[in-house]
């Protein structure tokens, strides 16, 4: 008999749930477009939203692991910012 194979890939209930921009943005109402323009110029301001910077690499999409610090300054800069509706 074999061994049942086994592989040392975590599954898919161990990973962290992702949240996108395009997700965010349809929850706050907003243009996922405009939403990350918003998002670009939150990312400079250092001071006002730390991690959200951080976390961001440039080139790639913007998401957020469910309920990081990250995320909350995303949240926050969508709806504080002068353009967001």
């Amino acid at each position: 008999m074999t061994a049942p194979e086994t592989s040392n890939a975590p599954a898919a209930n161990d990973l962290p749930a992702m949240i996108t921009l395009d997700q965010l943005a349809r929850e706050m109402k907003i243009v996922p477009r405009e939403a990350r323009m918003m998002l670009r110029l939150a990312a400079k301001q250092v001071k006002v939203y730390p991690n959200l910077g951080k976390e961001h690499v440039a080139r790639q999409p913007w998401q957020w692991a469910l309920g990081s610090k990250a995320l909350e300054e995303a949240k926050k800069a969508l709806t504080s910012l002068p353009d967001g509706k």
